[in-house]
């Protein structure tokens, strides 16, 4: 038997926002019909993985998406805000051409990666990494030997988190393709040094290949 640790973390299901290209942030908005289906699919292939913890966001389309997996594996979702995606301030509900048109410097700036203008209210890469890393780390330490988490998040967000867990510098987060709504990835610990690996990347319940959102 394995006494590797795993930590499952997994992106919540569609929303409005998400499939009309809207910046969402800390914005409090639910699932889509399209992601409540997506989220009790998902729920039916991790449940398999018997974990023994489960995380989420407090935002409502990641506790929705929590919510299946609670009803599959027994296991209560313990809320940690910290998961949140990053806070878009003032471009809450934006396109990225309404981004653009609105705050062309900053979105200048964002393309670029420059920290130092952003719209009003805007978390930083560097703010997000703060707050989740840590986060993420106390779910990985909260596990036992051969025990698996989930942790219910964000897409951008996740992206920072998973970078920090594996030690990789700062910028190389922007090299992991974003994942897709009610898909996930897996942090294994290695067999015989311990240190974290991806050991898999979108993953998708196999029912999910038509719904699917952005």
């Amino acid at each position: 038997m394995s006494l590797r640790r795993t930590l499952v973390v997994l992106r919540h299901g569609r929303t409005a926002w998400n499939d009309a290209g809207r910046a969402q942030g800390h914005a409090d908005i639910e699932l889509d019909e399209i992601g409540h289906v997506q989220a009790r699919e998902a729920a039916q292939v991790l449940a398999l993985t018997a974990p023994t913890r489960i995380w989420c966001s407090d935002l409502a389309r990641a506790r929705q998406t929590a919510a299946p997996l609670a009803e599959a594996t027994g296991v209560v979702p313990e809320v940690v805000p910290a998961l949140r995606e990053y806070d878009v301030g003032t471009r809450t509900g934006m396109t990225f051409d309404e981004f653009e048109a609105a705050f062309p410097d900053e979105y200048a700036a964002w393309l670029s990666g420059d920290e130092s203008l952003t719209v009003p209210g805007a978390e930083t890469t560097s703010d997000v990494r703060a707050r989740i890393v840590p986060a993420m780390r106390a779910c990985l330490d909260a596990l036992g030997p051969g025990e698996t988490g989930i942790v219910v998040t964000h897409g951008a967000a996740l992206r920072v988190g998973v970078a920090g867990l594996l030690g990789w510098p700062d910028e190389m987060d922007e090299s992991l393709a974003g994942m897709d709504n009610c898909c996930w990835l897996r942090l294994r610990e290695h067999t015989r040094f311990g240190h974290l690996q991806l050991a898999s990347y979108n993953e998708r319940a196999p029912r999910m290949s038509g719904v699917l959102g952005h």
